[in-house]
């Protein structure tokens, strides 16, 4: 009969449509997943340094959780990211390519358009996927994915309640113009007044009384990304997990969290935990990068750092403990890793910064497989581009041609490749259709060697200098506190020299 309504759902369908139901309606029969596929679960801290935790032999125990939950873990002891900053980090991350391919730059900016499908969530067609992030700037980037995504949950809805929120539910069209009239207008600025007193002392109470139980279990302050009213991670935890019991099966989730990033503000029970333990870092010279900060500054925010860490270990203990409960534990991948690192070393604390020393971009990576009861330590050199091929494998799906990444040790069916190089990049002041020659570091580890290339920077020029390169044995010397290229010249201008080859090949399509 014409007209007649197909009566058949496909499971992609069906997926997205149990996606929206209310959690009420959607069964167990359904929540099962099919025999033999594996749920994916991501797990991201923003500015998690390797550096700094206590698992890869960090001075100061900053996660006891993590170290035991370890023990049932496939432990990365040499993994790093993509770049050192959100965008390029996280991009890397969830397209399996470095930054010259995905050409996510800048910081704010989407990777380009004709490589936009090359994504995780892409791949995982037949999972439910599901994704959040606290940090606005990876949330781009979600955004920009979300055709892909079944489930992106709003940034905003797990963090704080506001009284500034039902502006942005009232004009949702007009969100920007929205939110600039409702500051002007309501939310009081340091001189304590607006363009309406009546309305902005009407709200500043309401606002207070919102989050005063909550600013007392934080002494630094309540944790913020950017500005807004900030969030409690253990209520985006607890949310999380609740979703994650009941979305189908099975799924692949990405949840991005922005702890330990900056400001460094822990909760109640870990503030000053570390205050008077004595440790001081390795003293290092400043960086031709360095900002000048003084050496106290350093310890300060190196101390609210770990004491933060102390915070997100707290947090992933519940997070695995919840999980294991709910028995997704025996059909799921869960993932431990972050999009970069932070330092506080050399003139320069946190992670704006040209330089690509181990603290800002060796990061931490933990496979917990179902089943797995013994901790396995991968020594091999790995880098954040390789988790997508993994888990592709992992769950029997094609690896893409355009994936640069390999497929981590202990799976993969070949040997390792030891002439295999590892690349890290920043080019933040780089157009996205142009070539890579404008302030620009790239980092290169191949054995037990890493080259630091920076070109064409201001602080450079300053010296006389358009380029700067130094290697390390980063085996022998882990700090990176004796520069070889001299004494080593002839390795040096090797590795230079693959390096330029390299980014010679990358520039040519854009030249």
């Amino acid at each position: 009969m014409a007209g007649k309504m197909e009566n058949t759902i496909n499971r992609r369908d069906f997926l997205k449509l149990t996606g929206l139901l209310p959690l009420s309606l959607v069964t167990p029969r359904f929540m099962q997943a099919p025999q033999g596929q594996k749920n994916v679960l991501v797990i991201v801290f923003d500015a998690f340094s390797a550096y700094n935790i206590s698992l890869y032999g960090y001075s100061r125990e900053t996660t006891p959780n993590i170290a035991k939950l370890a023990e049932r873990s496939i432990v990365y002891n040499n993994h790093h990211a993509g770049g050192n900053f959100t965008t390029s980090g996280t991009a890397s991350l969830l397209t399996g390519t470095h930054p010259w391919t995905h050409r996510a730059f800048e910081l704010n900016s989407e990777v380009a358009q004709s490589v936009a499908t090359h994504n995780i969530f892409n791949l995982f067609k037949d999972h439910y996927r599901i994704a959040y992030t606290h940090n606005s700037v990876a949330d781009i980037l979600l955004k920009q994915f979300q055709n892909d995504i079944d489930e992106l949950i709003p940034r905003d809805q797990l963090l704080l309640g506001s009284y500034g929120k039902f502006i942005q539910t009232l004009f949702m069209n007009d969100e920007d113009t929205a939110t600039v009239s409702w500051i002007r207008n309501i939310k009081s600025k340091e001189t304590g007044y607006a363009y309406s007193l009546f309305l902005s002392h009407l709200y500043q109470p309401l606002q207070d009384n919102l989050v005063r139980n909550i600013s007392s279990q934080f002494p630094r302050g309540i944790p913020t990304a950017n500005y807004d009213d900030g969030f409690v991670l253990g209520q985006a935890i607890d949310e999380i997990s609740k979703r994650l019991a009941v979305i189908p099966q099975p799924f692949l989730g990405y949840f991005h969290f922005l702890p330990p990033h900056s400001p460094y503000r822990t909760s109640l029970e870990f503030y000053n935990k570390f205050s008077k333990d004595g440790i001081e870092p390795v003293e290092k010279p400043l960086s031709a990068f360095s900002h000048k900060q003084d050496k106290f500054d350093h310890l300060r925010e190196r101390l609210e750092y770990d004491e933060y860490i102390l915070h997100v270990d707290e947090e992933f203990g519940r997070l695995y403990d919840h999980l294991e409960s709910k028995g997704l534990l025996e059909n799921t991948i869960l993932i431990l890793t972050s999009d970069h690192g932070e330092l506080h070393e050399r003139g320069i604390n946190g992670h704006s910064t040209a330089i690509l020393y181990e603290p800002v971009i060796h990061i931490p990576l933990l496979i917990f497989e179902p089943g797995r009861k013994t901790r396995l330590d991968i020594n091999t050199m790995t880098s954040a581009i390789d988790l997508l091929p993994t888990l592709l494998h992992l769950t029997g799906q094609t690896i893409p041609e355009w994936a640069e990444g390999v497929i981590l040790p202990p799976f993969a069916q070949i040997p390792e490749d030891p002439a295999r190089k590892i690349y890290v990049m920043r080019a933040s002041k780089n157009k996205q259709d142009q070539p890579i020659a404008v302030a620009a570091s790239v980092t290169m580890i191949k054995g037990k060697y890493k080259i630091h290339y920076y070109m064409d920077y201001d602080d450079l020029k300053k010296n006389g200098q358009n380029e700067l390169i130094c290697l390390f044995d980063i085996v022998a010397d882990p700090e990176e506190l004796v520069d070889l290229s001299i004494s080593h010249q002839e390795i040096a201008d090797e590795l230079l020299a693959e390096l330029k080859a390299k980014l010679a090949e990358v520039n040519e399509p854009y030249l």
